[in-house]
């Protein structure tokens, strides 16, 4: 599946709900720059960084979800906790991530609720996948990396320069 044929309209016209997700720093300069792609549609924005919601303005929904990792096991409770009302809140019908643990949960959560979903990998990972990244393959519809020699076969895609 193509990265724009996600955000094409449907054919009754209706304007898809969209929450992009993105933990702070890189992830959300990267979600940014996909914008673009989202026009028409209706945006909820989740970060961990509440300073984010000045960006956002008006113009959107802005949910703050606390930030967690890997060493942090009750933090990352919480956090899908709170993404679990956001996403049960929004009913998207389509989550984009550019990562990292918000992303990750978000993705995994709204496809149990029938979402769409994408996964765009961070452009830091020139080397190797995220560990976000490699975990969430199977649950992204459209999984992406943004450097060629990381592609596959059976996922992650690349589909030109995405940023």
């Amino acid at each position: 599946m193509q990265f724009r044929q996600l955000f094409r309209k449907r054919e009754d016209d209706v304007r898809q709900r969209v929450l992009a997700v993105a933990s702070g720093g890189g992830h959300w300069v990267q979600l940014q720059r996909l914008m673009a792609a989202m026009d028409g549609h209706e945006i909820a924005f989740v970060t961990t960084l509440d300073s984010y919601r000045e960006e956002v303005g008006e113009a959107a929904r802005f949910y703050w979800v606390r930030d967690a990792n890997r060493w942090n096991k009750l933090g990352l409770i919480r956090m899908a906790i709170q993404l679990t009302f956001i996403v049960l809140r929004e009913r998207p019908d389509i989550v984009i991530s550019t990562g990292a643990a918000a992303g990750y949960f978000c993705v995994r959560l709204a496809k149990l609720f029938g979402a769409r979903t994408i996964w765009v990998d961070s452009l830091a990972n020139a080397e190797c996948m995220s560990m976000c990244g490699e975990r969430i393959g199977r649950y992204a519809d459209l999984w992406l990396t943004q450097w060629p020699h990381l592609a596959r076969p059976d996922g992650p895609h690349y589909q030109g320069a995405v940023l």
